[in-house]
């Protein structure tokens, strides 16, 4: 079952075409990793998807619904949770109180309480509860915004490039969260150029190169593709 279906999406800034004829489809329960070298196309693409740009043609389908011309809280309210790159928590306010902030659209009372805390165990940020968010490290901040966007209780979580600025310790971490939501059922489409933890977390992906679809298929069948090796590392043949 397709949870996402990208079909035939352009997106034009004036002369230049930042992603041309794109399919994409992203199935229920799957982590999606969306991958290229820079200039891709790959963020574009992610705007796209959560309604930040409208396209220049085509359609975007999310279950089942066509939701091409809805503007971006409205695909929230539909069940699209987005964390983008930059972390934008709010620093002088309590971890514990951000947390509450995102829950409570959703829960209140008890029940919000039992879901902070559960929360909180999960991103491992109990001990810095009552911290204000800014004294946290990149990592931290990134994890209690993915927090943030879980606590919508998303059909799909869109993250993009979610380990920018980490640790090797911290991107395998946030992998590692990231297979915990899956394992429990929520439907992951990441945006991501690091490919260890590409490596460590997709199941899917899907490259991009120069704005178009340069391949896709699953992680082992992208990751011996030669072509792909070539994208990465900037070798060319000369023709």
């Amino acid at each position: 079952m397709a949870l996402v279906d990208v079909k035939g999406v352009t997106k034009r800034f004036g002369g230049l075409t930042a992603v041309s004829d794109v399919d994409l489809t992203v199935k229920a329960g799957e982590i999606h990793c969306l991958i290229g070298p820079n200039g891709a196309g790959k963020s574009t693409l992610f705007k796209l998807i959560v309604g930040l740009y409208p396209p220049t043609n085509g359609t975007i389908l999310f279950d089942s619904v066509d939701v091409t011309e809805e503007r971006p809280f409205a695909r929230v309210q539909r069940g699209m949770s987005i964390k983008m790159q930059a972390p934008s928590v709010f620093k002088e306010l309590p971890v514990r109180q951000n947390i509450q902030i995102a829950l409570q659209k959703r829960v209140s009372g008890a029940k919000r309480d039992l879901e902070e805390d559960r929360l909180l165990a999960l991103l491992n940020l109990e001990a810095d509860s009552n911290k204000p968010a800014g004294v946290l490290s990149h990592g931290q901040q990134q994890w209690l915004e993915i927090g943030m966007a879980l606590a919508l209780q998303p059909q799909l979580l869109l993250l993009d490039e979610p380990t920018a600025g980490m640790s090797p310790e911290e991107t395998f971490k946030t992998g590692e969260l990231i297979k915990s939501f899956n394992a429990e059922g929520m439907t992951v489409l990441v945006v991501e150029h690091d490919m260890a933890f590409v490596r460590q977390v997709a199941q899917r992906v899907t490259v991009l190169h120069l704005g178009k679809i340069f391949a896709r298929g699953s992680l082992e069948a992208i990751i011996q593709d030669e072509k792909v090796a070539e994208i990465y590392l900037g070798r060319t043949h000369g023709h």
